[in-house]
C-alpha cells in the first residue's frame, strides 16, 4: 500500500509517501520532500512558534501535493494518511492535524495518529530492511533524550529519560552563546575536532544511580559559568576546548547509560534516532558501545534523522495494521502525556 505522511512539529514542514508491505519486506521511500525554516528562525538564533505555525500554513498544502507527483501516485492511491499529532509545537501540530484531517476525510482515506518519537525511531526500519522489535531503540533530539525497549513495532516502553533539557537543545544554546550559526549542532559538532575534550571539568549528563535517566541542565549551566566567567576576566574563552569538552561529556554520559540499558534488558538491537542522531561523535560512540557488547547497532543515514514525514509514514504503517485509526475528533497535544 501506499502511505501519505506529514509532519509539522516544529520548524520542518514535510510530506511522505512511502509504499510498505510488511509481508513482502517492502519498505520504499517514494517520494520525502522537506521545507525547513531555518533561513526564517535564523534571525532570531531559534525557533520562534509563531512564525513557524504561520509557515507551516503557507507550505503544508503545497508540499503534499510536490510528494504526491514525485511519487508517482494520486491521492487515490493513498491507502492511508499518517500525522504527527505530539508531541511538539501546538500551534505547529495544529496545521499538519487539521490539514490531514481534512485531505484525509474528503476522499475517504483512513486517518492515523502518529507519536513524533516513534517516527524517529521508525526511521531505522527504512534504512534497515531486516529491523524488526524487540530492540531497545535511544532518541537524541533538540527536545528528547529518551531510552525505550520496542517489544513490537506500536509498543514502546520508556526506560529513561530527560529531567530537564534535552541534548539537542543544550548542544544549540552552548552553540549560540559562543557564537557559532544556527543551527549549532552541526557547527559544534564540527568545532569539536579541533579542541581538547581534557582542556575543562565538566559534569556529566547522565543522571545519577542506577536508572537510565538524563540531566543536561547542569551541564549546560557549568559551561555558561566558565564562558561568563572568562569573559569577566576580560578572557576569550578556547572555542574550539570548550566544543571538544562539551561534546565529549554529552557523548560520554548518553553512551554509558546507553550500554547500561543494553546490559539490563539484554537487547541484541540498538536503534538510535533523532536530529542528534546526525552527530558524529555520537555515532563513533555508539558504534563502539554495540561492538562491545556484540549488539547490532541500526541507524538511520542523515537525511532521515532530523525530522522528515518518511519517518511519520513509516511508523504510521504499523498503527494502521494494528487498527488504530482515528475519526473526526484528533486532535493534537503539546506533549507525550496522550491517552
Amino acid at each position: 500500500m501506499f502511505i501519505l505522511g506529514l509532519e509539522s512539529s516544529c520548524d520542518e514542514t514535510s510530506a511522505a509517501v512511502l509504499e510498505m508491505d510488511e509481508a513482502a519486506g517492502i519498505r520504499r521511500i517514494a517520494s520525502n520532500v522537506v521545507a525547513s525554516q531555518i533561513d526564517i528562525h535564523s534571525l532570531y538564533g531559534g525557533v520562534v512558534p509563531e512564525i513557524a505555525s504561520r509557515a507551516h500554513i503557507e507550505a503544508v498544502s503545497s508540499i503534499t501535493y510536490r510528494a504526491l507527483e514525485e511519487a508517482g501516485v494520486t491521492i487515490d492511491d493513498i491507502g492511508a494518511v499518517a500525522v504527527t499529532t505530539h508531541p511538539g509545537l501546538i500551534g505547529a501540530l495544529l496545521v499538519g492535524v487539521n490539514f490531514a484531517k481534512s485531505l484525509a476525510f474528503s476522499h475517504h482515506i483512513p486517518l492515523v495518529s502518529v507519536n513524533h518519537v516513534h517516527g524517529h525511531v521508525s526511521a531505522a526500519l527504512l534504512s534497515d530492511p531486516m529491523l524488526k522489535p524487540p530492540f531497545l531503540a535511544l532518541v537524541v533530539s533538540g527536545g528528547h533524550t529518551s531510552l525505550y525497549a520496542v517489544d513490537d513495532f506500536t509498543t514502546y516502553r520508556t526506560l529513561g529519560s530527560t529531567r530537564d533539557d534535552a541534548a539537542g537543545e543544550a548542544f544549540d544554546k552552548i552553540a549560540r552563546v559562543i557564537g557559532m550559526p544556527y543551527p549549532g549542532g552541526a557547527a559544534l559538532d564540527k568545532l569539536a575536532y579541533e579542541g581538547n575534550p581534557k582542556a575543562f571539568v565538566l559534569p556529566s549528563p547522565a543522571f545519577p544511580g542506577a536508572g537510565f535517566d538524563f540531566s543536561f541542565s547542569g551541564l549546560k549551566t557549568a559551561a555558561l559559568n566558565l564562558i561568563n566567567s572568562a569573559s569577566q576576566r576580560g578572557e576569550t574563552i578556547n572555542r574550539a576546548d570548550l566544543a571538544a569538552a562539551y561534546t565529549a561529556k554529552i557523548v560520554r554520559g548518553i553512551a554509558d547509560k546507553t550500554a547500561a540499558a543494553l546490559a539490563e534488558t539484554g537487547a541484541e538491537t540498538l536503534v538510535i534516532g533523532g536530529g542528534v542522531a546526525a552527530n558524529s561523535h555520537l555515532r563513533s560512540a555508539l558504534q563502539k558501545v554495540c561492538d562491545d557488547a556484540g549488539v547490532r547497532f541500526s541507524l538511520p543515514p542523515i537525511s532521515l534523522c532530523g525530522d522528515n514525514a518518511a519517518m511519520i509514514a513509516a511508523a504510521g504503517y504499523y498503527e494502521f495494521l494494528a487498527g488504530a485509526t482515528a475519526d473526526t475528533s484528533l486532535n493534537a497535544y503539546a506533549t507525550d502525556d496522550v491517552e
